[in-house]
Parts: structure tokens; sequence; C-alpha cells
């Protein structure tokens, strides 16, 4: 059953490596979201290569893929489109954006205004944007990949909560260790550049096979109670003001799901569940003020939350 999962991670990882080194635990995690359907926001500080794996994982995805590189002055329209009039037919056109494609990169997503950033929160629930009162489709894998650096970077603006929980996951980019780097420097060091991959590795219909082996992955009604009481207790939690959503829950199940089938099971476990937690957690919680004075983040609450919640045997 997990054969179609295996090949098509296989495949991520081998056409992805060409250009990222040591990074096989991200392009695991950003397998769960390719299958998933669920976007993705990669965050570190810059030169890691977040817009080189997000264009690696789009190469491999084949599709349309279009780039928004955000700017204190981007606008809402240079995102979804305009309408233009046409002489000819003596009415106005609309003339899609970037938006309309299969795979979306928005780059430095924090670096555009909270107006901006709000345009896509549309698109992103319901895979459609409304414009001058006419709703119009976006591709059914439409797929958001936006990277971001760090809230404390200058001029960066903290993505509103309700685009943060569209995000299924958010993966930490750190500094590679030393044998990782000293690769990338050789592989790069040639003024040529890399090798790069041509034709795209996954196919829809791998795709398809996939998501159908998820869904046979059985899920006990007492995993689902251990996501429900982890949701309550951020929920309660006296350092943050806004918990995990109903939307979050749902998300952490589905990731759960697709790593018990990665792994080869026919069942979920909690250690599935307490493997996706983090990247599909942390960056739906809120902090008090209180806590971000102390230092407190959002990593060691769901830590703290995985240790004190109640594992079903």
């Amino acid at each position: 059953m997990s054969t179609a999962l295996e090949g098509l991670e296989r495949r991520l990882q081998e056409s992805l490596g060409i250009s990222v080194i040591g990074l096989k635990p991200i392009i695991r995690a950003l397998t769960i979201a390719v299958i998933a359907r669920g976007h993705v926001l990669l965050q570190g500080p810059p030169g890691l290569g977040k817009t080189l794996l997000s264009k690696s994982l789009a190469a491999a995805l084949g599709g349309m893929f279009r780039r928004v590189q955000g700017t204190a002055d981007l606008m809402p329209s240079d995102i979804i489109g305009i309408h233009i009039f046409d002489t000819a037919k003596r009415e106005f056109e609309f003339r899609p954006g970037p938006l309309f494609a299969d795979v979306l990169l928005v780059d430095e997503i924090n670096r555009a205004s909270p107006k901006t950033q709000s345009a896509l929160l549309e698109a992103m629930e319901e895979r459609q944007v409304t414009v001058e009162r006419n709703t119009y489709e976006l591709p059914p894998q439409f797929l958001v990949i936006a990277t971001q650096n760090p809230g404390d970077f200058e001029g960066t603006y903290p993505l509103p909560e309700s685009q943060l929980d569209r995000f299924m996951l958010r993966i930490d980019m750190t500094y590679p260790n030393r044998t990782d780097e000293q690769a990338i420097l050789t592989q790069y060091a040639a003024l040529s550049g890399p090798p790069t991959g041509s034709a795209p590795a996954v196919s829809q219909a791998m795709l398809e096979e996939a998501r159908a082996a998820v869904d046979e992955v059985h899920l006990a009604p007492e995993l689902l109670g251990y996501v429900l009481d982890l949701a309550q207790a951020s929920r309660q939690h006296a350092h943050l003001t806004l918990g995990l959503s109903t939307r979050g829950a749902l998300a952490a199940l589905r990731a759960a799901r697709i790593a018990a089938a990665l792994r080869g099971a026919t069942f979920v476990s909690p250690d599935d569940v307490k493997g996706v937690v983090p990247t599909v957690i942390s960056h739906r919680l809120v902090l008090a003020p209180e806590a971000m004075l102390e230092g407190i983040t959002t990593q060691a609450i769901v830590q703290r939350l995985l240790e004190q919640t109640p594992v079903p045997r």
C-alpha cells in the first residue's frame, strides 16, 4: 500500500537533491504537504536556499510556475490581476496575475504589507478569487510556497493570524552542518552553476495514487481524541492568547496519516502525530505579551504540550 508514497518521496528526494544538499527531513515535510494539498511556509535567515528549494519543488511537480517577490510597495492587484479596458470589445477584461498558477512562490512574503498578504486568504482556502463581484477558479492543484525571514529582521511585517492558519506546515531552515555546507560550496563554486533537473519528477497520476493510498490508512478514534486534547490544552494555555484552530487540528491528522503511510504502516500511531505536530502547530499559536517578554517560544510550548498531554494506549 505504501509503495506509491515511498516512490513519490524517493522521486522528490532525488530531484530536489540535485539542487539542494542535506535537506532530507525538509523534503519529507514538503512531500507531506504536496500529498495533502497543503500550503508551505519556509522560514529562516537569508542565504540558506529557501528560494532555490521552492523553485526546485515547483520544477519537480511540473505545471505552471509563477513567482512573486514580496516588497513593501507590492499591491494586491500585482498578485491577483487587474481589469483592463479592451478598446476593440469596448469592455473591461480581466487579466489574471501570477496567482493563477499551479505553483506560486511568494518570496519573502513578510516584506509585503498586511493588505497585500491578505489578498491571498481566499485563494489559499477556497482556491478561487473574487474580483469586482466575479469569482475566478484557480487550478485544482494550486499550491503556495512562501518564504519568510525571521520577524526581527528589518523591513518585515508579521503575517496575519488568519493567513498563518492557512499554511499547513511551517518549516524552519537553519544553518547546515559543516559537511553539508562544504558540499554546497564545492557544488556551487563553478561559475557555470550546478546541474539542474529538466522534466518534472512527479506526475499527476503518481500524486493521485499516493493520495488514494493515504485514504486506506486507519485512524483510530483514540488518536482523533488525542489531537483534540492537544488542541484544547493549547486553547487553555496561560502563555497563549490564541490556541490551535479546528483547521490546524485537521491538518495535524492529515499530516500524521501521510507520515504513517510514508513509513509503510496501515494505521496511525501516537508517534506519527508527535512527529508532525511541531511543523503543523507552532506557527498557529499566538504568544501572550508577558510570554514574549520572558523569551518563551511557541516551539517550546508545543513540546510542553506533547509532554503533558496523555498519550492513548
